[in-house]
């Protein structure tokens, strides 16, 4: 298996090469491996612990107290203590340094891309360690909000206007910020290679990039699960991301 593993790395490797352009997307997989749960699999947090409809932006109107507290909940469980980038966040940081690839579009919210290191991450579903005012626009540290929730103040508000705020993501219900999704669809369009790691391509409409990056260019998809779009790969590798993108930076 870890021969394989090596011909698959050199492989991809290979087309990285000779790429003028290439993209990552990422997905829960890429995070998994930090201590960060599942969402959406059988055994995700969905699932298992939480309702989605908690989170949705008729929820966040109509309780915002209750969503609130709940959002804590979530959150605690979302992110342990020890959360950090994993050796596949560190390898796509290094592949842009050396201008091997172009940017990172992610459906995480975690913010461990730009901890790592890489600079052009498009986040989709917006970065879970920020808030923003319902009222006057103004962002803030995610923290700052929890505390209040911890002291019982809820919903948090904005220390500005005090006004009700909002974590800096998409709730069920809302639409992906559309110039974040505009640059994403801009990359798949012009990515001579599309990486699609860790995401089980089911969630759109971030899983069509997969599709607009396969018409003119290559498509590689490694998960460990099978995808609605391995048809239209150019390759298709089970591994660990943390071993795999480590093992693709070192052959590039």
């Amino acid at each position: 298996m870890a021969a394989d593993m090596e011909l698959d790395a050199e492989r991809v490797a290979s087309l990285l090469r000779d790429a003028d352009t290439a993209v990552a997307l990422t997905g829960a997989g890429m995070s998994t491996a930090s201590g960060i749960p599942d969402f959406r699999g059988d055994d995700g947090i969905w699932n298992t612990e939480f309702d989605p409809a908690s989170f949705h932006r008729r929820r966040f109107l109509d309780d915002p107290a209750g969503f609130w507290r709940d959002r804590l909940r979530l959150h605690e469980r979302m992110f342990p203590d020890d959360v950090a980038p994993n050796s596949g966040h560190d390898a796509l940081a290094a592949l842009e340094s050396r201008g091997v690839l172009d940017a990172v579009v992610t459906q995480n919210t975690d913010g461990l891309h730009h901890e790592a290191g890489s600079e052009r991450v498009v986040e989709l579903h917006g970065n879970a360690a920020t808030v923003v005012c319902e009222d006057c626009g103004s962002r803030f540290d995610a923290e700052m909000a929890y505390e209040q929730v911890r002291d019982d103040d809820v919903p948090a508000t904005c220390s500005a206007c005090d006004g009700v705020v909002k974590p800096a993501v998409v709730l069920f219900g809302e639409q992906l910020p559309r110039a974040a999704f505009a640059e994403a669809r801009q990359l798949a369009d012009d990515a001579d290679v599309f990486l699609a790691l860790g995401s089980s391509l089911s969630v759109h409409p971030a899983a069509g990039l997969a599709e607009q990056a396969a018409r003119d260019g290559s498509l590689v998809v490694v998960n460990f699960d099978p995808t609605e779009y391995d048809d239209k790969a150019t390759r298709i590798v089970r591994a660990d991301l943390t071993e795999f993108l480590p093992a693709v930076e070192k052959q590039v």
